[in-house]
């Protein structure tokens, strides 16, 4: 009996995972694409004029959020954030996702600290007890891409 249903158990974990698992071949940008739950995420890095920048050498951290993520923001933030007048704010908050290097949620285990972002604010992290980031939840951590990093939020976070 346990071992069927460690079996069951192990065929559901690898059927659930998403289609990340390739050798790496792509880069932040097209994992993102491919994963299909960033649309929100990808059109504002496009508007952001970004997609180069994370389609380059990297390495980067990108904390990730979710088309969800974005649609908890306050009616009508995502749709003002697009517009091309709101273009420095958009890049502001974007870059405020990530992170110079590749950090590994191993690398950041058991502490708690603050981190530089690319946008030059500090964002803080604490792994103490899961992995968090200004208060939104890593969900999915340590998704690898050829140029870095993606670590799945469940909340956009801003930078103060």
């Amino acid at each position: 009996m346990f071992r069927r249903t460690f079996l069951s158990l192990s065929a559901v974990a690898l059927l659930a995972t998403p289609a990340f698992a390739d050798n790496h071949s792509k880069d932040i940008v097209d994992t993102a694409v491919e994963a299909g739950s960033f649309s929100t995420l990808v059109a504002a890095v496009q508007a952001a004029g970004l997609v180069e920048t994370l389609k380059g050498d990297g390495p980067f951290t990108v904390f990730a959020p979710t088309d969800e993520a974005f649609a908890a923001l306050p009616e009508g933030t995502v749709e003002t954030l697009l517009m091309p007048e709101n273009k420095d704010q958009l890049t502001a908050i974007l870059t405020y996702h990530v992170v110079s290097g590749k950090v590994m949620s191993g690398d950041i285990a058991g502490k708690s600290m603050e981190v530089p972002t690319v946008n030059g604010a500090m964002a803080m992290v604490d792994a103490t007890s899961g992995v968090m980031i200004d208060g939104a939840n890593v969900v999915q951590a340590d998704i690898e891409a050829s140029n870095g990093v993606i670590h799945v939020i469940d909340a956009v976070i801003m930078p103060k």
